[in-house]
Protein backbone atom coordinates (compact mmCIF):
# COMPACT_ATOMS: atom_id res chain seq x y z
CA UNK A 1 0.00 0.00 0.00
CA UNK A 2 1.23 3.26 -0.90
CA UNK A 3 -0.33 6.00 1.38
CA UNK A 4 0.14 7.90 4.20
CA UNK A 5 -3.64 8.82 4.10
CA UNK A 6 -5.69 9.01 7.13
CA UNK A 7 -6.43 5.32 8.71
CA UNK A 8 -9.90 4.77 7.49
CA UNK A 9 -8.43 4.85 4.10
CA UNK A 10 -5.64 2.29 5.58
CA UNK A 11 -8.44 -0.25 7.03
CA UNK A 12 -10.36 0.07 4.19
CA UNK A 13 -7.57 -1.01 2.26
CA UNK A 14 -6.07 -3.43 4.56
CA UNK A 15 -9.60 -5.07 4.73
CA UNK A 16 -9.77 -5.65 1.04
CA UNK A 17 -5.67 -6.48 0.37
CA UNK A 18 -6.67 -9.24 3.48
CA UNK A 19 -9.53 -10.53 2.09
CA UNK A 20 -9.60 -10.06 -2.22
CA UNK A 21 -6.15 -8.57 -3.39
CA UNK A 22 -3.72 -9.90 -2.09
CA UNK A 23 -4.56 -13.73 -1.90
CA UNK A 24 -4.74 -13.30 -6.06
CA UNK A 25 -1.24 -11.14 -6.67
CA UNK A 26 0.63 -13.72 -4.42
CA UNK A 27 -0.83 -16.72 -6.07
CA UNK A 28 1.39 -18.51 -8.74
CA UNK A 29 -2.39 -20.00 -10.38
CA UNK A 30 -4.24 -16.71 -10.81
CA UNK A 31 -4.00 -15.42 -14.49
CA UNK A 32 -2.10 -12.11 -15.47
CA UNK A 33 -5.47 -10.26 -16.42
CA UNK A 34 -6.52 -11.22 -13.18
CA UNK A 35 -3.62 -9.76 -11.83
CA UNK A 36 -3.39 -7.18 -13.62
CA UNK A 37 -7.27 -6.07 -12.94
CA UNK A 38 -5.96 -6.21 -9.28
CA UNK A 39 -3.86 -3.92 -9.77
CA UNK A 40 -6.06 -1.67 -11.42
CA UNK A 41 -8.62 -1.66 -8.86
CA UNK A 42 -6.07 -1.16 -6.02
CA UNK A 43 -4.88 1.91 -8.18
CA UNK A 44 -8.20 3.32 -8.80
CA UNK A 45 -9.12 2.79 -4.64
CA UNK A 46 -5.61 4.48 -3.31
CA UNK A 47 -6.79 7.94 -5.53
CA UNK A 48 -9.90 8.08 -2.85
CA UNK A 49 -11.29 9.05 0.48
CA UNK A 50 -12.25 6.46 2.76
CA UNK A 51 -16.37 7.29 1.46
CA UNK A 52 -15.35 7.07 -2.04
CA UNK A 53 -13.04 3.56 -1.43
CA UNK A 54 -16.94 2.52 0.09
CA UNK A 55 -19.00 3.94 -2.86
CA UNK A 56 -16.65 1.70 -5.06
CA UNK A 57 -16.73 -0.90 -3.09
CA UNK A 58 -20.82 -0.88 -3.32
CA UNK A 59 -20.42 0.14 -6.87
CA UNK A 60 -18.67 -3.37 -7.60
CA UNK A 61 -21.02 -5.63 -6.00
CA UNK A 62 -24.27 -3.74 -8.18
CA UNK A 63 -22.28 -4.31 -10.95
CA UNK A 64 -21.31 -2.86 -14.46
CA UNK A 65 -20.60 -5.14 -17.34
CA UNK A 66 -17.07 -4.76 -16.53
CA UNK A 67 -17.12 -5.72 -13.26
CA UNK A 68 -19.53 -8.49 -13.70
CA UNK A 69 -17.30 -9.80 -15.84
CA UNK A 70 -14.27 -9.47 -13.14
CA UNK A 71 -16.21 -11.23 -10.71
CA UNK A 72 -16.90 -14.09 -13.01
CA UNK A 73 -13.20 -14.40 -13.64
CA UNK A 74 -12.42 -14.39 -10.11
CA UNK A 75 -14.70 -16.88 -9.38
CA UNK A 76 -13.50 -18.97 -12.06
CA UNK A 77 -10.28 -18.85 -11.09
CA UNK A 78 -10.98 -19.89 -7.70
CA UNK A 79 -10.66 -16.51 -5.89
CA UNK A 80 -12.50 -14.38 -3.37
CA UNK A 81 -15.25 -12.20 -4.72
CA UNK A 82 -16.55 -8.38 -3.30
CA UNK A 83 -19.65 -10.59 -3.15
CA UNK A 84 -18.40 -13.19 -0.77
CA UNK A 85 -17.33 -10.65 1.94
CA UNK A 86 -20.21 -8.10 1.88
CA UNK A 87 -21.54 -8.68 4.87
CA UNK A 88 -18.36 -8.29 6.64
CA UNK A 89 -18.05 -4.96 5.02
CA UNK A 90 -21.29 -3.59 5.32
CA UNK A 91 -21.05 -4.59 8.92
CA UNK A 92 -16.92 -2.90 9.17
CA UNK A 93 -17.39 0.16 6.90
CA UNK A 94 -20.97 1.86 7.80
CA UNK A 95 -22.10 5.02 8.24
CA UNK A 96 -20.69 5.16 11.71
CA UNK A 97 -17.27 4.54 10.47
CA UNK A 98 -17.25 7.12 8.31
CA UNK A 99 -18.48 9.91 10.32
CA UNK A 100 -15.96 9.05 12.98
CA UNK A 101 -12.51 11.14 13.67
Amino acid sequence: MRFETDSKQLEVMTFLHEHIFDPILASPIASEALKQGIRYTVMRLEQRDAAGMVHYFWSAIIGTERSIGFAAKMKVEGFTRFEEVLEDFRLRFDDRFLRRP
